[in-house]
């Protein structure tokens, strides 16, 4: 904790000051990924094949150059000839647009400043002069898609917008007095003269007095215990990484986390008030080669009592998730977990897309702090609840399956088994984990993850001797199979430990 305290006085935490980085982008991993899936589904021929590899070619070299801008482009341009559609300049235009802030968490009793940009240059020709329409929408729920979110209040047109926007964004001072705390869209509509050339849009959250109250964070969290000055800390931290670029706002409740933080502020003395709780309920820590507090996610039995030693569930959500994820409805891990007596811990794995690992053969920086995330937490469950050291499991879903193979062969030596859901690994990996049993689970018409990822390796399983159970979903897609499939991950933990008689004869 006394890098905490370094990093606090430092002045590290500076969410009061405007970014010198802009807001992030989309994230481009998951763009792809849908790309990806999108062209599974359609699976073209033809001449619209002829058009998607001419495609992927330059989308290969973009990558190899680094190119950004010009990878997301020839992402949307898939995308549109996917769906049977001409790329056109106007499409062109509209794509590269991208609304941007020094402040995704806006205080309302100040101006709103954003500006209008271009992620790369369009070829079109432009015959009048640019304007700006601007309105605050309704957030639109998940990743967006249907119908156009609801227009709540018109902000007015802009003048003599650039006709680059990347040399000379347009910059508007917004006022958002009036509008009441709570999560928007603003959408700016570009048009060339009368002609509609395309939009862009920017998700943010309004809180009134929220620089005031994030100032109170900062100041008084010297005087909690530092068991707990992650906890008033994280709210400050999250808004300043947004707001720095490092990833975008996601589904973050500023007025539900400024109001658990101010809890803490109440706290006296050295005891930590979440020391054996039970329930679900979330943690932060200080990860210090971050420089950043990460969050993760308990659920520990109402039968606990630090008495007895309890199995544990180490669960990996998947790309674009957090560690919310793994305890939605869509896993149904919570009510096993209570009557069968499993205390679990998701962690975010340091970014939505750090895969756990190794990406693609090769390690980088994002996927060595996302493992070091998933084993940092691991150690903390450990310290703070009585954990059966014989009993711990690693399981996760699509991402979080591929992590789970990664960390399974990575320190086989924790693991009592492993479940991944739809995931894909190099077999030559099972060597490293071959003495601990699994329990696969994958659909046969996954079109995000192909079920090969899964055979393959279950294959190599079988050849070495693992003792392995494979469950494979007939029609189950990506996202239908883990929730129909959890009692059998239970069932399969119940049995298995690492050392002795079969878990079963121990509860």
């Amino acid at each position: 904790m006394k890098s905490l305290r370094r990093w606090i006085c430092s002045g590290v935490i500076l969410a009061l000051v405007p970014a010198a980085f802009p807001q992030s982008l989309p994230n481009l991993p998951l763009a792809r990924l849908g790309y990806t899936v999108r062209k599974r589904t359609v699976n073209p021929q033809g001449e619209m094949k002829e058009k998607i590899d001419a495609n992927d070619r330059a989308l290969a070299d973009a990558t190899r150059l680094g190119n950004v801008g010009e990878v997301r482009r020839l992402i949307a341009k898939g995308m549109v000839l996917l769906a049977g559609n001409p790329w056109t300049d106007v499409l062109d235009y509209g794509s590269s647009l991208a609304l941007r802030s020094e402040h995704a968490f806006v205080d309302t009793s100040k101006s709103f400043a954003v500006r209008l940009e271009q992620i790369y240059t369009p070829s079109i020709a432009l015959e009048n002069q640019l304007t700006a329409h601007v309105t605050l929408r309704k957030a639109p729920a998940g990743r967006g898609g249907g119908n156009p979110p609801e227009v709540l209040k018109d902000l007015g047109t802009f003048d003599e917008v650039s006709r680059d926007l990347r040399e000379s964004p347009y910059f508007m001072e917004l006022d958002l007095a009036s509008v009441p705390d709570g999560v928007y869209q603003l959408h700016a509509e570009v048009l060339d003269g009368t002609r509609p050339l395309g939009s862009a849009t920017m998700r943010f959250a309004a809180k009134k007095n929220l620089d005031a109250m994030l100032a109170q964070l900062e100041r008084q969290a010297a005087s909690v215990p530092e068991s707990i000055r992650a906890e008033v800390l994280y709210p400050l931290d999250y808004v300043h990484n947004v707001n720095r670029g490092r990833f975008d706002i996601g589904a973050f409740d500023i007025t539900k986390e400024i109001t658990g933080a101010m809890e803490f502020l109440a706290v006296k003395g050295d005891k930590d008030p979440l020391a054996r709780r039970t329930g679900d309920f979330k943690r932060h820590y200080f990860f210090e080669k971050a420089g950043e507090i990460m969050p993760y996610r308990l659920y520990v039995p109402s039968k606990y009592d630090g008495t007895h030693a309890f199995p544990l569930i180490v669960a990996l959500h998947g790309l674009g998730g957090t560690e919310d994820s793994m305890f939605g409805q869509n896993y149904a891990m919570l009510e096993p977990a209570e009557k069968r007596g499993y205390i679990v811990v998701a962690p975010l794995g340091y970014r939505i897309d750090g895969y756990y690992g190794r990406v693609g053969g090769t390690t980088n920086r994002r996927a060595q702090l996302s493992e070091e995330d998933v084993m940092n937490v691991l150690a903390r469950v450990r310290k703070d609840y009585k954990i059966d050291d014989d009993r711990i499991y690693l399981m996760g879903h699509s991402m979080g399956g591929i992590g789970t193979w990664t960390l399974g062969a990575k320190h086989p030596e924790i693991w009592a088994a492993l479940g991944p859901i739809s995931g894909v690994a190099d077999p030559k990996t099972v060597e490293a984990m071959r003495n601990i049993p699994e329990i696969v689970v994958h659909g046969d018409d996954d079109n995000t993850v192909p079920v090969s990822g899964s055979r393959n390796m279950v294959a190599e399983m079988k050849r070495l001797g693992t003792e392995v159970k494979y469950i494979e979903v007939p029609g189950g897609s990506h996202t239908s199979v883990p929730g129909p499939n959890m009692l059998a991950l239970f069932d399969f933990f119940d049995t298995h430990k690492k050392h002795g008689q079969p878990a079963s004869a121990q509860r």
